[in-house]
């Protein structure tokens, strides 16, 4: 029984993670049409340092331009914009005593 168990989790896991590699190819195939190489490098320099917002933003503009609400392709300038949108701006603040 407990063998039996072992083998569905093995199976559940193996399937679980051709899925996964199934839908990055798919994003990545995306991600080939929508963007720029221009800006398919800035997202994936993006990915390096915060992969979190990379990949919120690469689904959100692949989910518009999959929509027609986006002009196809993205170019880094676009990019630019729409990151400067998003993230928030730091306020650098020096004290002196």
């Amino acid at each position: 029984m407990l063998r039996r168990r072992e083998q569905e989790l093995a199976r559940s896991t193996a399937r679980e993670a051709e899925e996964k590699a199934r839908q990055n190819a798919q994003k990545r195939a995306l991600a080939r049409v929508v963007f720029t190489p221009e800006a398919r490098q800035r997202l994936s320099n993006l990915k390096l340092v915060k992969p979190e917002l990379a990949s919120q933003v690469e689904g959100y503009l692949i989910t518009l331009a999959q929509q027609g609400k986006i002009a196809v392709p993205i170019d880094d300038d676009t990019l630019k914009e729409v990151l400067e949108k998003v993230q928030p701006k730091r306020d650098t603040k020096i004290w002196r005593l």
